[in-house]
């Protein structure tokens, strides 16, 4: 019994918001992504706060996560809604 279906692996990135560092330690991933950086993240954004007089901009961090995903496709040499092949 050959198997018909070979599933794709894709590995599925993202990152969290941009908020200050500060409250960046808290952040999770949603829900079936894991974190893979640590403490505050990585402080490669821009947060931006209005005031009544100024726009202040001062430096966010983000989280990024990531999740494995299986795309479901037939093997080499078969094809169709069955995977049938010749």
């Amino acid at each position: 019994q050959m198997k018909k279906q070979c599933h794709q692996k894709l590995l599925i990135q993202m990152k969290t918001e941009c908020v200050p560092c500060s409250l960046n330690l808290e952040t999770k991933c949603p829900a079936g992504y894991t974190r893979i950086t640590n403490g505050t993240g990585i402080p490669n954004c821009r947060k931006y706060l209005e005031t009544k007089t100024h726009t202040l901009s001062f430096v966010g961090c983000r989280h990024h996560c990531v999740k494995d995903f299986e795309h479901p496709e037939c093997c080499q040499g078969r094809w169709g809604p069955d995977c049938m092949g010749k």
